[in-house]
């Protein structure tokens, strides 16, 4: 409990700097959100009174103090694109599907990569560790979008078997509905890092597997299915756990591409529509909750680290 409280306390100066670099980040971009709401035909007196009701015209250490006030109060503003529309709202509206597409695409990573990575451990040097690392190559190379345009041309376009693009909501349109349509835009997201995966827990097996101690299990007599799930994998967990939390970080933050493909409202295309509305708003409090997401995450993954390794528990 003790670890746990100073790590959260951890957090506070490192999501306040997180805050000031998304501010500044996207207030020092080019491009004029009062000119991009008022369109072609606003006059240079318009976009200065509208700077002025939106308080734009205020030094940026102003700006950053009342935004940073506010989020404080959990309030993260107002859409300067959509009228009247608070930037809770726009988020929480589009916050679900981007999860649960992270935590789909993680869940197709883990059942594809862990098994894959054993098995190359396991056969190294032979034809199927050959194999499967061009696999992994491949999977490290390939861009998620041009992936998905594949995919969506084998199995949507040519043989029909999944819908090329839309939504489905798994609590009112059901999970099987959801698991059609979220399928392949979670392969696209998760193939990368399933390669990614799969190398290191590769890697992280054979450098367990070549230790003493593992050596002297096999001069036991320890059966070969002992040495690598009770000894190599239980020992690569702490690698595999950090790989998890990274993948799924990966994936929020990669969500963009994917979304905007197969036509999927979540917080990438939410982030796509902003910025080409220089929605500053929307853009900022997208991008601090990401981050929050990211810190948090790392902050569970410290936490599990204690679980899954004793001797972590014991410092």
């Amino acid at each position: 409990m003790h670890y746990a409280f100073r790590r959260m306390l951890a957090l506070i100066p490192t999501i306040f700097i997180v805050s000031i670099v998304v501010f500044f980040i996207v207030h020092l971009t080019p491009g004029d959100p009062a000119a991009m709401m008022l369109g072609d035909d606003a006059t240079a007196e318009d976009i200065a009174q509208l700077h002025h009701r939106l308080g734009l015209d205020d030094p940026l250490i102003v700006q950053y103090i009342r935004w940073a006030w506010g989020c404080l109060r959990g309030n993260l503003g107002y859409s300067t694109a959509v009228a009247g529309q608070s930037v809770i709202g726009l988020i929480g509206s589009h916050f679900m599907p981007t999860i649960l597409l992270a935590v789909y695409s993680q869940l197709i990573t883990i059942v594809l990569a862990l098994p894959l990575g054993i098995l190359s451990a396991k056969k190294r040097g032979s034809i199927t560790d050959s194999v499967l690392s061009v696999f992994s190559m491949l999977g490290i190379s390939l861009p998620s979008f041009m992936l998905g345009m594949g995919l969506v041309l084998l199995l949507a376009v040519n043989f029909r078997l999944l819908p090329a693009t839309g939504y489905k909501n798994p609590f009112t349109d059901g999970v099987g509905a959801f698991f059609r349509y979220m399928t392949l835009p979670a392969v696209s997201l998760g193939f990368i890092h399933s390669a990614y995966m799969m190398r290191m827990t590769k890697t992280s097996m054979l450098e367990v597997l070549g230790s003493d101690y593992i050596k002297m299990a096999r001069a036991k007599g320890v059966r070969e299915s002992g040495i690598l799930f009770r000894h190599a994998f239980r020992n690569s967990l702490l690698t595999i756990i950090t790989v998890i939390g990274q993948g799924f970080i990966s994936a929020l933050a990669g969500a963009a591409v994917v979304e905007r493909l197969f036509g999927i409202p979540g917080m990438g295309s939410l982030m796509v529509e902003s910025i080409d509305k220089r929605d500053y708003q929307v853009i900022q409090g997208i991008t601090l909750i990401i981050a929050m997401l990211n810190v948090l995450i790392n902050l569970l993954i410290d936490l599990i680290y204690g679980l899954a390794d004793p001797r972590i528990r014991l410092k």
